[in-house]
């Protein structure tokens, strides 16, 4: 499977298909009878008075997920061949996409960190032309609007903002105006919320938009762990990516080098933000999936031992089908 993905063939784009559909067969045979689908955050429901919730049937929510899963996938294979991040074009980064999201049933749904996981990618091809462009003030204020949107979505994705900024440490040299231009492009949107919520006799009320940011984060979490046993084939893989980047590190072009620092950086801030929501809740973490899935790209398109990764993909594949039949 992995010496299929590694060549830059567009034919993989329908393995990659068959695999999204194989993926949720078990989780289709146990689906629930209904399944609710909120796509944005309670503050902008002014904006969309109509119930949504329960528009979708099971097997639509799945299949629809599933499509735009695809199409992130083909999107962000796109972003790492084009920022050469794996040093040659191929296809292992959308199937360690469909792969990394198809880890727990909470992932196979429609949600609203999934519809943030198009904007993620959006910033992803903004964030690396800083390393080139002259000026970035213009891109920084397009980055804070689009963070501001995910915001909307899905109030943690306000935490990506951050990357905006570390994202200028790396890449540019300090400038107060990009800096600001970032905050900007985020207060653009929301000023729009401002008035909206004036004309409907509401602003007062206009502060508590952020008012869950206060939330402390959470000593400990009540979680069933055998229910993460499939996460040790990744763990390791992960662990693996870390060993052959420190390897070659300062054998990359520094462009590559200071993605990797900023795609770790977006790891690191999509798994901290997670204790925003007051219901903890595994669907936040498909934040996640898009670092995670250029690390295990990296570490396959760099191991030289076949009889060993294929068979460390096929412990992931099976462990990913075993659990989402056998639920802990």
């Amino acid at each position: 499977m992995i010496n299929i993905f590694k060549s830059f063939n567009p034919l993989n784009v329908l393995w990659l298909a068959i695999l999204v559909f194989i993926f949720r067969i078990g989780y289709i045979a146990e689906a629930p009878d209904k399944l609710q689908f909120i796509s944005v955050e309670p503050f902008a429901r002014l904006l969309l008075p109509v119930g949504y919730e329960y528009a979708f049937s099971p097997f639509e929510n799945v299949f629809i997920a599933g499509l735009l899963i695809l199409s992130q996938a083909v999107l962000l294979n796109f972003l790492v061949n084009k920022y050469n991040l794996l040093g040659r074009s191929t296809f292992l980064p959308s199937l360690m996409y469909v792969t990394v999201t198809a880890l727990f049933p909470q992932f196979l749904i429609l949600s609203a960190p999934l519809l943030c996981n198009f904007l993620l990618i959006w910033m992803l091809f903004k964030l690396f032309s800083f390393y080139k462009g002259e000026d970035a003030k213009s891109t920084a204020y397009d980055l804070g609007m689009i963070v501001a949107i995910g915001t909307v979505i899905y109030l943690p994705y306000v935490y990506l903002f951050l990357a905006i900024w570390i994202g200028l440490i790396i890449f540019k040299p300090f400038n107060w105006r990009e800096w600001i231009s970032g905050v900007l492009g985020y207060a653009t949107v929301f000023f729009f919320f401002a008035v909206f919520y004036y004309l409907n006799n509401r602003l007062g009320s206009f502060y508590q938009i952020w008012a869950p940011l206060g939330t402390k984060f959470p000593n400990s979490i009540n979680i069933k762990y055998l229910n993460y046993l499939v996460l040790v084939p990744v763990i390791v893989i992960i662990g693996l990516f870390f060993f052959y980047f420190q390897k070659n590190y300062y054998k990359s072009y520094v462009q590559v080098r200071k993605s990797f620092q900023l795609l770790l950086v977006i790891f690191v801030i999509g798994g901290l933000s997670f204790y925003v929501k007051s219901r903890f809740s595994l669907t936040h973490f498909i934040l996640c999936a898009v670092p995670a899935s250029v690390f295990l790209a990296y570490y396959f398109v760099n191991a030289s031992r076949k009889w060993f990764y294929e068979s460390l993909y096929l412990l992931l594949l099976i462990s990913i089908i075993y659990f989402q039949f056998n639920t802990f």
